[in-house]
């Protein structure tokens, strides 16, 4: 049996996440290869994907060459460099530098730049100044620095510092505001201190463990989730069924999880919906124009490599009910596997009634239980904790939520102040700036098949006339989307309007072609101005839906590399080439917005805020697909009659 066949057989499908040994084998083969020594720092290695048409045709027992992407540092020569490594072959298939660009914030370069931080005589002087003398009691958290013209061709960090007043002490209770040190992460040293005048550090504690919070609640009983058959999904390797229901999942550092080849059984025929999906790339801005907050805007995918920052999930704290976990598998900045346990989490929930009718003459009912099927992966990015969850229903449609948690960034005021961009937290000059978080999905879209055509829906009014005498007439009107250049495409509240994904070629019962349909729920717009850096870096912002064809380089939506990018990268640039998306294998990039004025009820550790969008089949189905599933009978307690 060649190498290539015996990898094939071990892993079984060609979209199965790459294993720990697997990523210990490629950076020894690289390593070897190109010689890498201890100025490489590993930014990722992850499983370079097949191409699409070999993936969709594969068929168990089939042979694939099993690839790793890489993505390397050099802080030497302050160089990044892409590789792809051939495990089936063990070899270096390609190794390119990437000019002009930088490679993500590495979670070891947390604590570097904290340490050369605390080591520099400029910024213990500048903390001395505001009465902290405890080095242990600092805490600095490495900012990206964006790019304002200033970087001078260097990998550089905007650290901005907290204090604790004890080693157990929530230090987002004691910012140390105005001062602000620029590092070089590859020298690891200090290049300036930024100090704009001592504001008195606020001493008000901020802690929230049982312990600080006092008593706690006591008429809270008991809720018990069983299933004592078990759950009702089937796990292969990485393959999910469920439900009808049939999906792959995967974990990358910088997306964190992935869901593959989505598609539901209508009738026996396994229907595709989605190629791929994840998080595409996400970005933070802050409103507050003072000297420590303007310049955070943090691209936590692109800059973070938020995938690395899971968490490993606890059952009954972070799930709840008759859990599967799976493993996130990434690298350190040494390239050795690091395994995060339990990072991604799977189970069912009861989601209140799917479908009901009383017939009043009949004196019967007919109700069915709703149950989604929930997968789910939480990070935490410094103080923010990002909780990504996509729901799969019994009746074909699809839902992501992010739920947003943590601690908010905070500043502090001079005593007596207060200010217009954001919300004091305390008596003791605490405040949280107004700031908001958007989020784009790539939505790798094969609806019943691979050509597909974006239909933008508005509801219309018809004007008061022979077509409208009583003047209750109205339609939805659906227009397509001929060519990427139309990108973007708003929300409108006015016209209630969202966005139908059809297949031209496939026609439901009717004759009409089949579709699943976007469907915005919570959203936001960006309030920067538009000639901002944060809007060139991060122009995705700039619009909720975007179109383009399927271009597998083109995965993240502000550009491969958004650390110190100037901008105008990712897909306000594709989508000049102005290709046709009519009747093509196309992607749709859907931006989620949350928008945040804090709140005093924030504090000191927010309440999950959520926004979401769906996927609903329109057509896709000739009926209600959900009718088979079995009335809700337990115990004797519903009994499908009015009384």
């Amino acid at each position: 049996m060649s190498a290539l066949e015996e990898t094939s057989t071990k892993i079984g499908h060609p979209l199965e996440p790459l294993s720990a040994r697997e990523i210990e084998q490629a950076v020894k083969i690289l390593r070897k290869d190109k010689n890498l020594g201890e100025s490489y720092r590993f930014s990722g290695v992850t499983l370079n994907e097949p191409p699409k048409e070999k993936v969709l045709s594969f068929k168990p027992g089939d042979s694939f060459d099993r690839e790793a992407f890489i993505v390397v540092h050099d802080r030497e020569e302050n160089a990044n460099y892409e590789a792809v490594v051939s495990l089936s072959r063990g070899e270096v298939v390609s190794w390119e530098r990437i000019l002009d660009v930088q490679a993500p914030i590495a979670l070891e370069e947390f604590d570097e730049c904290e340490a050369a931080c605390k080591s520099n005589p400029e910024y213990q002087e500048a903390l001395r100044k505001r009465g902290i003398t405890n080095m242990d009691l600092v805490l600095v958290d490495p900012w990206s620095a964006g790019s304002y013209g200033d970087e001078e061709g260097r990998r550089l960090s905007r650290a901005l510092s907290w204090v604790r007043l004890d080693p157990e002490d929530n230090a987002y209770a004691h910012p140390i505001d105005n001062l602000i040190a620029i590092v070089d992460l590859d020298k690891m040293e200090v290049v300036r201190i930024e100090d704009y005048g001592v504001v008195p550090v606020p001493k008000e504690k901020g802690n929230y463990t049982p312990e600080a919070v006092g008593q706690m609640r006591t008429d809270l009983k008991p809720i018990e989730i069983t299933q004592p058959e078990g759950p009702s999904f089937e796990i292969d390797g990485h393959e999910i069924r469920w439900q009808k229901w049939r999906f792959r999942i995967g974990f990358t550092p910088r997306e964190g999880l992935v869901l593959y080849t989505v598609s539901y059984n209508d009738g026996g025929r396994e229907r595709p919906i989605l190629y791929r999906a994840s998080l595409s790339e996400m970005v933070v801005p802050y409103g507050d124009p003072r000297p420590g907050h303007w310049r955070k805007n943090a691209f936590d995918a692109g800059e973070y490599n938020v995938g690395s920052l899971a968490n490993s999930l606890e059952l009954g704290c972070d799930c709840l009910g008759e859990i599967r976990y799976f493993d996130g598998v990434v690298c350190d900045g040494a390239g050795r596997p690091r395994i995060i346990k339990n990072a991604v989490c799977m189970h069912e929930e009861d989601y209140s009634i799917l479908w009901k009718h009383y017939d009043m003459r009949t004196d019967k009912a007919e109700v069915r239980r709703s149950r989604r099927l929930v997968v789910s992966f939480i990070a935490t990015v410094a103080n923010y904790e990002y909780g990504f969850y996509w729901y799969f229903y019994q009746d074909g449609s699809i839902e992501f939520e992010m739920k947003a948690t943590g601690i908010v960034s905070t500043g502090a005021l001079p005593p007596g102040e207060k200010t217009r961009h954001g919300q004091l937290l305390n008596n003791d000059g605490l405040y949280g700036p107004i700031h908001q978080h958007f989020f784009n999905f790539r939505l790798d879209m094969d609806v019943d098949g691979q050509q597909n055509t974006v239909y933008e829906v508005n509801t219309v009014p018809v004007p008061p006339g022979e077509e409208n005498p009583y003047g209750n007439a109205f339609y939805a009107k659906a227009t397509p989307i001929e060519n990427e250049s139309e990108s973007p495409r708003q929300l409108n509240l006015q016209s209630s309007r969202y966005w139908r994904i059809v297949n031209e070629s496939s026609q439901n019962r009717v004759g009409e072609p089949v579709a699943y349909k976007l469907m915005p729920k919570t959203n936001t717009v960006p309030f920067a101005q538009p000639d901002g850096q944060v809007m060139k870096r991060g122009g995705f912002v700039k619009g909720h839906l975007w179109v383009t064809p399927y271009e597998p380089a083109e995965r993240h939506a502000a550009g491969a590399y958004p650390n110190q990018n100037p901008g105008d990268d990712g897909l306000v640039r594709w989508i000049k080439q102005q290709r046709p998306v009519r009747n093509q294998d196309i992607v749709v990039w859907y931006t989620l917005g949350m928008h945040h004025p804090v709140r005093l009820e924030d504090w000191p550790v927010m309440p999950v805020e959520t926004a979401s969008f769906m996927l609903k089949p329109e057509g896709f189905f000739d009926r209600n697909p959900a009718l088979d599933v079995p009335r809700p009978e337990h115990n004797g307690h519903c009994n499908h009659h009015a009384g």
